[in-house]
This record gives C-alpha cells, structure tokens and sequence, in this order.
C-alpha cells in the first residue's frame, strides 16, 4: 500500500453510493486519474467542497501496491486548494460552457489513465485562470486553448504555409484533413476559403498574439470558431458534447 502525492484539476464527479464520488482528476505527474473520495457529499462534509470541477488542488492518493493506476481505483484521502477557479467561472454562463468544454477536450486527449501529460496538464491550469480573471472573452480563450491543446498533441494546424507542400504563404485555402491552409494545387475536395482575417485570429491564438487577438470582428470570431470545431472534431473522430452549449 502507498501514498502519492500531486497537483491536480478536478475534471469531472460521479456519485458513488450513498455519499462517495469518483473524482476525475488532470495531474501534473501522473496524467488522468481517477480515485474515490469517500462521504464527499454528506452536507457537513468540507473535504467535498475542494472537489467540484475547475478546482486546482494540492491531492493526497491512497493505492494498493506500488502504483497509482492499478486494477483498483485509489482512494483520495486528503486536498488543499491551490486555486479554486470555479468561483470566478460558475457564474457566468459565458465562462461556466467555455470551462466546461475545456474541461471535457483535456479528458478526451488524456485517455489513458496513469500517463503523464504535464504540457496538457499546464495548459488547462493557464487557461482556467485566465478565464476565471476574465482576462479576454471567453470564447477566445477557448479557441485559443483548443488549438494549443491540439498542437501538444501531434495536430497543430498550419495557418500560413501549406500543410502538404510547405510552400510559403499565405494560402487561400483551409482543409481540416490536410491539416490547415494549403495552396491551389494541393487543394483537396471539401476545402473551404475562409477570410483572411479568420485564419489571421486563429494564428494569433495559437502563439498567444492576444492584441490581434481581441481587436478581431465579431463575424471573423464565429468563423474562426468554425474552423476550430470542425478541425478538433476530425482529430478527436467525434465531438464534444459541451461544446454546442458554447455562446460565440
């Protein structure tokens, strides 16, 4: 039997019983874990509040044998609150669907249990706070770390040269399948043209250009945002089911 100890967000609940949950959580050292904590959701229980979703926390792992991800499910035996981002996000419908479909694509790039996903892991804590400090809109916030989350992952989107030849751009068109802007003569059926500035905003959340970012028009967001949908829906093979919650 072991104690392990890590940083983690709470992704997601699941009662068990009577008054346990199951806690999904995104580590620092361990990637996606899940681990029982137990009367969590008796009414006196202040261990509980620590454990609601967008919760950043300092979490203690009780494991049977010398791993934590095994053929059972650790218990978790004690938090701290590092930061509780749910606060500044739960009440703003906005911010709440924007976290939430956050929440959602790191569980789904992290879907083997046990293995670290630290560049994941960072990438949620960061966009979290910024959403909770209201820093820029919430939709591009989400986009921005749509996008970032598939590039760790092996999918960045090309939006200046071309994803199949490398010749320099700019390029006209976007298809999700070639892996972002191509040229004309790598253009495949079911490409789209998308303006200028759309593909603009878009590279501009990818590297963090939040002037370019923010100043961008309304219309070029919403379609940015189709972009990205479409292009994380062709990785992930199928969608997120709190993303048509999102307000754009």
């Amino acid at each position: 039997m072991s104690l392990f100890r890590d940083d983690g967000v709470v992704l997601r609940t699941q009662k068990l019983g009577e008054a346990d949950r199951i806690i999904t959580f995104l580590t620092r050292g361990h990637g996606r874990v899940r681990a029982v904590a137990r009367g969590v959701r008796r009414t006196k229980s202040k261990f509980g509040a620590r454990l609601e979703p967008f919760s950043h926390v300092d979490v203690q792992f009780f494991a049977r044998g010398s791993e934590l991800v095994g053929r059972g499910l650790p218990l978790c035996t004690q938090t701290e609150t590092i930061a509780a981002y749910g606060g500044g996000i739960v009440t703003d419908y906005a911010r709440y669907t924007a976290g939430t479909a956050m929440l959602e694509t790191a569980e789904r790039f992290t879907d083997h249990e046990g293995e670290p996903a630290v560049q994941q892991y960072l990438l949620l804590v960061g966009a979290l706070r910024t959403l909770a400090r209201g820093e820029h809109a919430p939709h591009l916030v989400l986009d921005a770390f749509l996008l970032r989350s598939l590039a760790v992952n092996g999918y960045a989107p090309s939006f200046e040269d071309c994803a199949r030849c490398g010749i320099h751009g700019p390029n006209r068109f976007f298809s999700v399948a070639a892996g972002g802007v191509v040229c004309a003569d790598c253009r495949v059926p079911g490409s789209v043209v998308p303006s200028a500035e759309a593909v603009g905003l878009l590279s501009a959340l990818l590297t963090g250009d939040w002037e370019t970012a923010d100043a961008c028009e309304p219309r070029h967001v919403r379609e940015g945002s189709g972009l990205v949908s479409a292009y994380l829906h062709w990785h992930l093979e199928r969608g997120l089911r709190s993303l048509r919650y999102v307000e754009k």
